[in-house]
């Protein structure tokens, strides 16, 4: 499982400090967004029936996978 790093974002503030925006690096912005990504696509698929290992096994091998 992976886990994901520390972010370090800063606040955009209003006159009377109420946060309004955030700024994230880069690096941070296109981890989330990859990770909205994964999460939209698990979304997608969560009433697929799953194939088990076994098949999905055979299956590679049937096709030269080692």
């Amino acid at each position: 499982m992976r886990v994901a790093p520390p972010f370090s974002p800063r606040f955009v503030m209003n006159k009377i400090g109420k946060r309004t925006g955030v700024l994230l690096t880069l690096r941070e912005y296109e981890e989330l967004m990859g990770d909205l990504q994964d999460l939209a696509k698990i979304a997608e698929r969560r009433q697929e029936t799953p194939i088990p290992h076994k098949k999905v096994a055979a299956e590679l091998k049937e096709d030269g996978y080692p």
